[in-house]
This record gives C-alpha cells, structure tokens and sequence, in this order.
C-alpha cells in the first residue's frame, strides 16, 4: 500500500540578497494514512518550508512530492495548514471564525453551525461562542486555529508549531486535546516543533531533522503505547530511552545551528 504522502530527494533554494542558500537538500519522507510525524530540529533547518512544499506554497527546486501517488502542484484543498499565528478574523465571533471554512465552500448555514458548535464543545470552548478573538487567551485562539482547519475535513493536517507561543500549562492541555482529537478522527498529522518532549509526547515517529541544509537524520518510531497521559509521560522508561537516544542525534545539530 503506497504511503498517504511521499516526500522524494527534495531539495530547496533560495535566493537572498544575490546569493543561493540551501534550505533543504536531498530530503526524504514518506508518511502513511492515519499517522501522527513530529519533526524537530535546529532553527533554520528548513522544517516550516518542508510544509509550505508539502501544501504547495512554494515550488521545489528538484525532487518531487506526491500525495496519494499524485505530484503536488499547487494549493491542494485536502491539506489542512494549522500555522503557529492563529489568524482568526478580528471581526468574527469564535463560532464565525471556526465556520468559514465551510461557508466559502458554500455549506447551508445551519449544517455548518451545527458542526462547529460540536468541535468548539470537544475542545471546551461551548460558552464562547460568540466573543470575539480579542476576548479569548491565546490557548483558546489556538484551539480555534484547529479546529477551523479540522471543519472542512482534509486528509492531511500539517502543524507548524501550533504550540509554540504558549505558556507550559497551556501548550500539555492542548497536547491533550490535539490527541483526543487525532485518536477520534484518524487524520493524517505532520506536526513541526521545537520541543523533544513535545515530539516524542504526540508522535508514532519522530523525524530529526539536521541544521542547515536540512536533510532527515533520523526517523525513530516512539516505542510508547497509546492512549498516552501527556501528563505523566515523561515519568516512562520508555520515554526516557527515546529521548536520550534522541537528543544525541539533536543536541550536536543544535550546537552547529547556534554557531
């Protein structure tokens, strides 16, 4: 059975202010139906624009990438992009927000209402939906950003540090909701971070990726059974195995990336 995506010997580069950098350099991935891929690295290394190839933002310089069997060329619309800024209208109400997706796609207004207000009561959100974007913490902003993206039912979610601006407590809550989320609808999950112990936490497998130009250094799969508690997992001897065999792999390429 061929993967959902295949990503093969990608490379991409950029011009900037006259010169030619390598962002990624003869990349590999493939990624099946159903999988939750964390992908971590350096700054710099080029994880966020793997997922703009991936979603067709940008165009390779060589290599190509297939989803189900088929060169992407372009937005594809069965790829959800949940990006670090939540970008949640000013102007609309949280419900509004999480709808549109749906009323672009022209989705008669009480189905769609229907169906956010389900996904803003699976991520606790049911008392407000209609305040505005500036009324909401951030925790809340992002679970919008999701569940927005989650609406319109795409085969392939990609996340680009979709944690990243939050505080600790916040970021292990949203952990929680992203895999209660995941383990009801079995989408397929490419999810960039910073964060070992995010990474290991969420995924069946995790990529290292290498500092720049980035290429996979390793992909591991994480050995830790599901449903797992993101609270008490650390607490694992198999999360502690993973995690220092993995920030080997890290850490050197981290030191490289700081200069």
């Amino acid at each position: 059975m061929a993967p959902l995506l295949s990503v093969e010997n990608v490379s991409k580069e950029f011009n900037v202010r006259g010169k030619k950098v390598l962002a990624l350099d003869s990349l590999d991935l493939m990624v099946d139906e159903g999988e939750f891929v964390t992908v971590v690295g350096p700054s710099g290394c080029g994880k966020s624009t793997l997922l703009n190839l991936v979603v067709g933002l940008l165009q390779l310089s060589s290599g190509r990438i297939l989803f189900r069997n088929r060169p992407i060329n372009g937005i594809n619309p069965e790829i959800g992009y949940v990006t670090q800024k939540d970008n949640l209208l000013p102007w609309r109400t949280l419900v509004e927000n999480v709808e549109i997706a749906l009323e672009i796609r022209g989705v008669e207004k009480s189905q769609r209402r229907r169906r956010a207000e389900e996904l803003i009561e699976r991520v606790g959100l049911s008392s407000f939906e209609t305040h505005y974007p500036h009324e909401l913490s951030g925790g809340m902003r992002q679970r919008a950003n999701i569940i927005r993206t989650l609406i319109y039912d795409p085969e392939l979610i990609l996340m680009d540090e979709p944690f990243g601006p939050l505080d600790a407590q916040t970021r292990i809550v949203l952990q929680e909701q992203l895999l209660s989320l995941w383990s009801t609808t079995k989408k397929t999950i490419i999810f960039i971070t910073h964060d070992l112990v995010e990474a290991i936490s969420l995924a069946d497998r995790v990529v290292v990726m290498t500092s720049r130009p980035g290429r996979v250094k390793r992909i591991a799969k994480v050995p830790i059974p599901r449903p797992r508690d993101v609270y008490q997992i650390h607490q694992s001897q198999e999360f502690r195995s993973t995690y220092e065999s993995l920030w080997k792999e890290l850490k050197p390429e981290v030191k490289m990336a700081e200069g």
